[in-house]
């Protein structure tokens, strides 16, 4: 009791201007994050890892997908290139595949890449002057797209589900530290007897701004993750029609039964 009254004669004779000062001092985001309690700071470092992992995640995932979105556009404009007519040879396709190095990174030309060499794999197996063996010779270049194409997807899709893991459970963490900061607001008024702006707002502070990380961690998570799914299910949708237009050339002119 002597201490409480001692701290309040204190306090009455700081000036307001310095007590305002003092109390700015004490809510400053920087400070409350020093001096908060260790499961809170265990709490906001976790979030801020996810963040920043999140935007490695985002930058390196928009410059592959948009990578793979451009080498697509101009494989596809060699492949179905007007200038070469509609007649398929073998003497097309093998130009077409001494270029495939330039689109590296398209999944489209992987896909092309696969079905090229199995046919070419079909073609040297086959004797002179023999028919094709046509459906089982057509199954196997079509399961070799198909692996490719599920490869490709699957690479694309690497390391998205972080995004959508911090998407949905950093709220949650957040929300574990808003209940700790509240937590600790209530032990202090129980402590000081003191129900006080000064002894809560500290506590609460603390707890908001763990809801704030990780709302700031889960928002760009989330669009990012919708963003990437649209556009790799665009390049799923550009492997699945590349494959079948693939098998149906295939089937026209180069394995008849």
């Amino acid at each position: 009791m002597p201490h409480t009254l001692l701290a309040h004669i204190l306090l009455q004779a700081i000036p307001p201007t310095a007590q305002a000062a003092r109390a700015a001092e004490q809510m400053d985001p920087i400070a409350l994050v020093l001096h908060a309690s260790t499961v809170v700071q265990a709490v906001l470092i976790i979030l801020t890892l996810m963040g920043l992992f999140c935007i490695f995640i985002m930058g390196a995932k928009a410059l592959r997908v948009f990578a793979a979105t451009q080498a697509s556009r101009r494989f596809l404009d060699l492949f179905w290139g007007s200038e070469q007519g509609p007649d398929w040879t073998n003497a097309r396709l093998e130009g077409v595949y001494a270029e495939i190095k330039s689109y590296s990174a398209s999944p489209v030309a992987a896909v092309f890449r696969a079905g090229y060499v199995e046919l070419a794999r079909i073609g040297s197996a086959q004797t002179a002057g023999q028919n094709w063996a046509g459906a089982a010779d057509i199954e196997n270049v079509s399961r070799a797209l198909e692996r490719t194409a599920n490869n490709e997807l699957t690479a694309l899709e690497t390391m998205l589900p972080f995004l959508a893991t911090t998407a949905s459970t950093a709220p949650f963490i957040g929300l574990f530290g808003t209940v700790i900061g509240i937590m600790n607001s209530f032990i202090a008024i129980s402590g000081n007897r003191n129900a006080s702006l000064d002894v809560v707002a500290p506590g609460i502070a603390e707890a908001l701004i763990a809801t704030a990380i990780g709302l700031m961690a889960a928002i760009p998570a989330v669009m990012a993750y919708n963003f990437f799914t649209r556009r790799i299910r665009v390049l799923e949708s550009e492997m699945e029609s590349f494959s079948n237009d693939y098998l149906n050339i295939v089937r026209r002119h180069f394995l008849k039964g």
